[in-house]
């Protein structure tokens, strides 16, 4: 069992280093009983979990040949675990927008491709972990179709 003091270490460490993630984060963690290495359910509007989200559109992008950019659309589910950091697991949709990778656009400035026949959206898995100390975010799962 782990005391409480190292949930709060890991705690401000998530805080210090992903960048003004909400108050809330840290008492959902120390009050919803999760434990290291067990998976717990985490609110799919919750900040971090919607950076996790944006992580995980950006590495698509990164590794897709289409010529739009790819953003999250939706998440169904969210599971955070505390290993050497925080590993989220991400069901989420990631949608392609009208913006062309060429142009480099912020995904925030992106809106969902209108037009029928480019519209797609794919069904996605990931899993961000995200390593305070090292101030990274990797995702070495993601799996869409």
């Amino acid at each position: 069992m782990c005391p409480a003091g190292v949930l709060l270490v890991v705690c401000g460490l998530v805080l210090g280093a992903t960048g003004d993630p909400s108050q809330d984060f840290c008492s959902q963690i120390l009050n919803s009983g999760v434990k290291p290495g067990f998976p717990k359910t985490i609110k799919t509007n919750d900040p971090d979990v919607l950076r996790a989200a944006r992580h995980s559109a950006e590495s698509f992008n990164n590794c897709s040949n289409d010529a739009f950019l790819f953003r999250e659309s939706h998440i169904s589910r969210a599971l955070v675990q505390i290993v050497k950091g925080l590993k989220f697991m991400l069901d989420l949709d990631i949608s392609r927008t009208s913006c062309k990778k060429t142009r480099h656009s912020s995904l925030d400035d992106c809106s969902f491709q209108t037009n029928r026949t480019l519209k797609q959206t794919l069904s996605c898995y990931s899993e961000v972990w995200v390593i305070p100390w090292l101030q990274s975010f990797k995702v070495p799962v993601l799996r869409c179709h």
